[in-house]
């Protein structure tokens, strides 16, 4: 379970149900069962010729060469029976479960296009270990705000939450993730800026609007999908969850230039961005420009890179190249 600060935490969701995960289906590590098959050969007393095997050699001499084969048919069986309940690998780890700072590319999972160009600016910088898997529960950090935003906004309430398993001592504690957040959301240059948005964090027993959850790559793929071979975050509207994954929280993106704080406001008003009325990705619009909350910079900040990855999809195929940008209005 994940350390957390003295005051108490309130455990809110379960692991999410099967028909609520997007994508291919979840993708966990692999296990090794053990089978083992055992053989004997019993001598039927009675009935039997003396010094002829008894009732073994009347099976033998019934089926003839098939007696043989027959044994290593079962174990040809029990073999691709025990290979075929082998879940795939997701990644390589260690033997805690972490993702190697060894391996700085993507991790392997579902790949629907074998042909499909994986741009290097979106695979995951190299950095320390990070959990590959947790719980895939949640528990609730404590805290809640005032209204941030102006009285014409649509009231956005959301719980800042950690899934169980993850040790956020390594990189703050709860409070930090939680003040990261919030100072990110209630920033002038968010989604406050145009007065159609304002938030408040709420908490305990609560129904908000959403939930910023930090999680580990494995449940962010079973609730995201993992159909581009690379670690991102999303929002799934089906369990009203912002997932912000480890992986990126912890190491960030190339295209940020190891900025890893500009990142994380950058992970939290994208996928919030999503939450609150902005479905859809948008392209670079020039060289040189601040790059639109809404384009997956995480990815590439160029847009021909985008469009290696989704050909019939928003990005259009040119060199065009932003520069990386946290805010929704970076000009307030």
């Amino acid at each position: 379970m994940a350390n957390r600060h003295t005051g108490g935490t309130t455990p809110h969701s379960q692991r999410l149900p099967r028909e609520a995960r997007r994508g291919d289906g979840p993708l966990r590590a692999s296990w090794d069962p053990e089978t083992r098959v055992q053989s004997a050969a019993t001598s039927a007393r009675g009935g039997g010729t003396p010094g002829k095997g008894g009732a073994l050699r009347r099976f033998v001499d019934n089926w003839g060469w098939r007696a043989y084969a027959i044994p290593v048919l079962i174990i040809i069986t029990v073999a691709v029976i025990a290979d075929a309940v082998r879940s795939p690998s997701v990644a390589e780890t260690g033997s805690s479960g972490e993702i190697e700072n060894s391996n700085p590319g993507p991790i392997p999972g579902a790949d629907d296009d074998p042909n499909r160009e994986i741009p290097e600016m979106g695979q995951l910088p190299p950095g320390g270990p990070v959990l590959e898997a947790g719980a895939g529960s949640f528990y609730v950090v404590p805290g809640t705000s005032d209204v941030i935003g102006q009285d014409s906004g649509e009231l956005n309430d959301f719980t800042i939450e950690v899934e169980d398993g993850i040790d956020t001592g390594d990189f703050g504690g709860d409070d930090a993730i939680a003040q990261m957040i919030e100072a990110t959301l209630y920033n002038p240059k968010s989604w406050t800026a145009d007065g159609k948005v304002k938030f408040q964090r709420v908490d305990g027993d609560a129904s908000p609007k959403f939930r910023i959850s930090l999680a580990t790559p494995e449940t962010v793929r079973e609730a995201c999908g993992f159909d581009i071979e690379l670690e991102t975050s999303c929002y799934n509207p089906d369990t009203e969850r912002v997932y912000l994954n480890l992986a990126r929280w912890v190491r960030g993106a190339t295209s940020f230039e190891g900025d890893i704080g500009l990142y994380r406001q950058y992970q939290i008003n994208h996928e919030v961005g999503h939450a609150v009325g902005h479905p859809q990705h948008d392209p670079c619009p020039g060289d040189g420009r601040l790059a639109p909350i809404m384009m997956q910079q995480t990815l590439s900040l160029k847009n021909s890179d985008l469009h290696s990855l989704d050909p019939g999809g928003y990005a259009p195929d040119d060199d065009v190249t932003c520069r990386p940008n946290a805010w929704p209005f970076p000009e307030v």
